[in-house]
């Protein structure tokens, strides 16, 4: 009797289905020391207890694509072990932030399912939801991964697609309780940049660069437990090559976009998301945003910004997305729409 688990075809899913997620697992200040290691991330609320207190909060939250991070892999097992490409993703919340000594554990929903037309593959929509210890949710989003066939005669289930919103509704963004930037200190944040100093369509080529490397990638993804094939084993692709982490892009992008955006201290949704082009070691990333909304919250000096976040590899063009066919440019790697918050 076998005891290894090869992880779920296409033909495994059916919509309704629950998923409960192995393992659980407790984060602490070592999983931010290792994030601030692997990304340049600097921004204020997530680096100092002393700033974080000053903006209302009892202390510095881990960040909030750590834990995005962290639910992330703990679903690969189960959702994406044997994913063509992870394809995208809609309606996401942060719903609550996470704490040193956390305990996150995660579920997924299927809620969708589409065979591809050459049989050998099919499309999985899952929501996600991230809790913890007091089985509080504090992240819940959508994805959609392309999932292999273990046996292409399989017949096809019937399709369902889900209707998704392409953006999060502005009412919808959860502020952390006593958050207020009414005090916010510029000059330790690293600009003056406020959310009124941003115009819609604006871009923002955010100048930095960082080349990938083999082994931090690997690290990186390790870190999240992330255990799909495609990032580790040189034999699963025929070309021989290991697959970034998607998340990896968007972590570093996000703090790429720092320089010029260092007052976006918080993500709040993430309305959209593609992972455009494949990414590997040796790729430079350079990052570039464009403000696509501008929403008011009733919390105390904290405003909403809808970023458009882009991340390419050298070569690329800040504010060039798609060439004249309509696809992404061959550079683009990723396109992630999200809303933060800033001081207004």
């Amino acid at each position: 009797m076998t005891k290894t688990n090869p992880g779920r075809f296409f033909e495994d899913y059916t919509v309704g289905q629950t998923i409960r997620h192995a393992v659980p697992r407790t984060v602490a200040e070592g999983e931010r020391a290792l994030y601030h290691a692997l990304y340049p991330a600097r921004h204020a609320l997530y680096s100092s207890d002393d700033f974080a207190i000053s903006c209302g909060l009892d202390g510095s939250p881990l960040d909030d694509l750590l834990a995005f991070h962290t639910v992330f892999g703990k679903t690969v097992p189960d959702v994406s072990l044997n994913a063509v490409a992870n394809l995208g993703y809609a309606q996401g919340r942060w719903l609550r932030p996470v704490w040193p000594g956390d305990t996150l554990r995660a579920e997924s929903q299927v809620i969708g399912l589409r065979q591809n037309s050459n049989g050998q593959s099919g499309v999985v929509w899952v929501r996600t939801q991230g809790l913890n210890q007091s089985d509080e949710v504090v992240l819940d989003y959508v994805r959609w991964v392309m999932v292999r066939k273990r046996d292409a005669d399989a017949p096809a289930p019937e399709p369902i697609v889900p209707d998704l919103a392409s953006v999060v509704d502005p009412a919808d963004l959860i502020v952390p309780e006593g958050l207020s930037f009414t005090d916010y200190d510029f000059d330790l944040a690293g600009e003056s940049h406020r959310w009124g100093d941003y115009a819609v369509s604006e871009v923002i080529d955010h100048v930095d660069a960082v080349t990938i490397e083999e082994a931090e990638h690997m690290l990186a993804t390790r870190l999240w437990q992330n255990t799909a094939k495609v990032h580790f084993d040189a034999t699963h692709r025929p070309d021989g090559r290991r697959l970034i982490y998607g998340g990896h892009v968007i972590s570093l992008a996000r703090a790429l976009s720092f320089n010029g955006l260092a007052n976006a201290q918080m993500i709040v949704a993430l309305n959209g998301g593609a992972h455009a082009n494949p990414c590997f070691a040796g790729d430079t990333v350079r990052a570039w945003s464009e403000v696509l909304d501008r929403a008011p919250t009733s919390a105390p000096g904290i405003g909403a910004i809808r970023l458009r976040l882009v991340a390419m590899r050298d070569g690329g063009t800040a504010g060039t997305l798609r060439s004249a066919d309509g696809k992404y440019s061959p550079e683009v790697l990723l396109d992630l729409d999200y809303w933060a918050l800033m001081p207004v």
